[in-house]
């Protein structure tokens, strides 16, 4: 019986500690519940100010644009001056009467996020197709071509999509859709081919191995692009860079027909925190970054014909979204710029002005 007395005792001890236990647990829950809403409330309020304050900072640099980082280089400066009067004879024939040059970006979309880190995507610069080729990756062979927009932004997988296997891989994300042909890049050692590719055929048309010695990754920030293929109003152009002047970006104008160099410049925009780059209105467009992703701008422009004056070209800023584009293709027909921003695919729309004519 004392026994028994002793355990009941205990029970009713143990039973009496379980229940203040017990209350002293939900109280602590009650709190912690008050204290994650208060903290839930404080993130979103915290987001709104980071929101608004970006838009003050986009604001602010659309107002107050960071100077130009184009580096004075005495010895470049000498050799371009050179080049100047060797070429003095040699000024670039428009072909079209364009006149427009970049003013701002109008609006942004993002589509999507599909395959790679890097990658590109576009529409035939110069036909009328709906078509959307994909490059995933920065070295494959098989280009993903899906039917219309609808199509590529709908379906997360690939099975609405046709695929061409080219003959050769391409390197970079430098390739160009334009007038029905694939102009794509192939490695071959220590140099680099120009492949036009029959999309409707599928057989290689041609193939030129670009003229320039020991070349280097033209844009800073993408070390897997050797050679750009760009297209505006005035036709094809590659955008590269060599040691013989590591510093700076280099501009050719190719002839789509036969893959021929007719005419090459050295521009003064740096390839230092480059990250791409396209032609708008036979002016070279070079748009800048950080190695740790920040905002990206137009911050070199370059007009082959001279008629764009530099202090009256727009150092247009893209609205910071991820990381850093791996590639932007400008269509002349649309006037936006198809981008892969860190596996994210984004249309930008432009807003266009006249050039001020030097």
């Amino acid at each position: 019986q004392e026994r028994i007395s002793q355990w009941h005792d205990q029970s009713s001890r143990y039973s009496t500690e379980l229940r203040d236990f017990k209350n002293q647990v939900l109280g602590m829950l009650e709190a912690a519940e008050k204290e994650r809403e208060a903290m839930r409330t404080e993130a979103e309020s915290a987001a709104v100010r980071v929101d608004r304050l970006e838009r003050e900072v986009d604001y602010l640099e659309t107002q107050n644009p960071a100077p130009p980082c184009v580096e004075v280089d005495e010895t470049l400066m000498d050799k371009q001056v050179a080049t100047a009067k060797q070429r003095k004879n040699e000024k670039y024939t428009k072909l079209t009467d364009c006149s427009d040059t970049i003013a701002s970006v109008r609006a942004m979309k993002i589509l999507k996020r599909f395959g790679s880190t890097s990658g590109l995507w576009t529409k035939d610069a110069a036909g009328n197709s709906e078509k959307i080729y994909v490059f995933d990756g920065t070295a494959n062979d098989t280009v993903y071509v899906f039917p219309r927009m609808r199509e590529f932004t709908l379906f997360s997988a690939t099975r609405k999509a046709a695929r061409i296997k080219l003959p050769y891989p391409w390197v970079g994300t430098g390739h160009l859709v334009y007038d029905g042909h694939l102009y794509y890049i192939r490695q071959q050692g220590l140099s680099f081919q120009v492949i036009k590719f029959n999309l409707a055929n599928k057989t290689v048309v041609d193939s030129s191995v670009f003229p320039a010695e020991e070349q280097i990754p033209v844009f800073g920030l993408s070390p897997f692009t050797y050679i750009e293929v760009a297209a505006d109003e005035e036709g094809l152009w590659a955008i590269y860079a060599t040691k013989e002047d590591e510093k700076n970006i280099c501009l050719a104008k190719l002839d789509p027909g036969s893959l021929d160099i007719e005419q090459m410049w050295d521009t003064p925009c740096p390839r230092e925190n480059a990250e791409g780059a396209f032609v708008v209105c036979g002016a070279l467009h070079v748009v800048y970054n950080t190695r740790l992703p920040s905002r990206s701008r137009v911050q070199c422009v370059f007009d082959v014909s001279g008629t764009l004056a530099p202090e009256d070209a727009s150092l247009v800023y893209f609205p910071k979204r991820y990381g850093s584009h791996s590639s932007m293709k400008y269509s002349p027909q649309e006037r936006q710029v198809y981008a892969w921003d860190d596996g994210y695919q984004i249309i930008y729309r432009m807003e266009m002005k006249k050039k001020m004519e030097v």
